[in-house]
């Protein structure tokens, strides 16, 4: 069993909104919905395993206010009084507040330090382990290929603004205005070629040893995952490497604060999880997963469905 909790956005600021300034945001509320949920799994009999964050677990303001360092401390924090590990994604918000330089020596970077657990690039905070027999977990780096967190004289942004400026000519590369590829914006992000191989490799490990994998990043790569905006630049390229072996069951994914679901043709379960950082007091936004041989069982709390997903 696992815990998974997508989008805190935690800022020690006034409740907001969103960029469109419809919905609300309730960035200080975010943090003690974050301790519900470590209180709710610290009490869950059997213990859980581990916790997956999903990414976006700060807000971007804080960069502007200085306040980086200390909301992130908050959160994690708040996540260490578990006494099981927690394995983050990078989402947009973790590099507007650091470069990718700064995150690898954060308490963000959850990635092993060992052998080839991961991709060569150790700026890519990709890697997999194996939480139980037969079972493999796998985190994918959906901002490998990005404009952010990145210097604008290093070819890693040079490449990823040739990529996004072939595909979105407008002044603002984060509007999806006009686009026929609207998930072609600065707030989403890509796979390098270097990740799919390794990503690749992993897979073809699992086949031989028949696990289950479960993989995990922060932005959807399925577009009925999704409201066809918050998509990873090249979903198509990591679906097929996941379509061309047997042993993923399913790809969770924040990012997209409403949450979505499907189960694509190949019988992959795609589950983008409910964000905390717009759910109200009263409610939460928080789940447990309970892995079985044929099925994996999500309880949900507040905001988030309860949901099953056979095999």
């Amino acid at each position: 069993a696992f815990g998974v909790i997508a989008d805190i956005q935690f800022a020690d600021a006034e409740d907001g909104h969103d960029f469109g300034g419809s919905r609300r945001r309730y960035y200080r509320h975010s943090l003690r919905l974050l301790r519900e949920a470590v209180r709710a799994w610290a009490g869950e009999s059997p213990p859980i395993d581990f916790v997956l964050q999903l990414g976006d677990s700060i807000d971007g303001q804080n960069a502007r206010r200085g306040e980086a360092e200390s909301a992130l401390q908050q959160v994690l924090d708040v996540l260490g009084q578990l006494s099981v590990p927690v394995h983050h994604a990078w989402g947009n918000h973790e590099l507007y507040n650091f470069s990718r330089a700064r995150l690898v020596h954060t308490g963000l970077y959850s990635r092993p330090a060992g052998g080839w657990d991961g991709p060569p690039d150790r700026e890519c905070h990709a890697y997999h382990f194996s939480p139980a027999p037969r079972l493999r977990l796998v985190v994918l780096d959906t901002y490998d290929v990005s404009t952010l967190g990145t210097d604008p004289g290093s070819l890693r942004y040079q490449g990823s603004l040739r990529v996004l400026r072939e595909k979105n000519p407008n002044d603002d590369l984060n509007s999806p205005a006009g686009l026929k590829e609207p998930h072609f914006v600065a707030f989403n992000g890509g796979f390098s070629q270097a990740q799919l191989d390794w990503f690749d490799e992993v897979l073809k490990f699992s086949d031989e040893n028949q696990e289950k994998v479960i993989v995990m990043g922060h932005v959807p790569i399925h577009p009925s995952a999704s409201n066809g905006v918050c998509l990873a630049w090249n979903y198509e390229a990591a679906l097929s490497v996941i379509h061309a072996h047997r042993s993923v069951v399913c790809v969770l994914a924040g990012h997209l604060h409403d949450g979505a679901y499907c189960l694509d043709p190949h019988g992959v379960h795609h589950l983008t999880v409910e964000g905390v950082i717009e759910t109200p007091p009263g409610s939460n936004a928080f789940g447990t997963i309970y892995v079985y041989e044929d099925k994996m069982v999500l309880k949900g709390k507040g905001r988030i469905p309860d949901r099953v997903m056979h095999f």
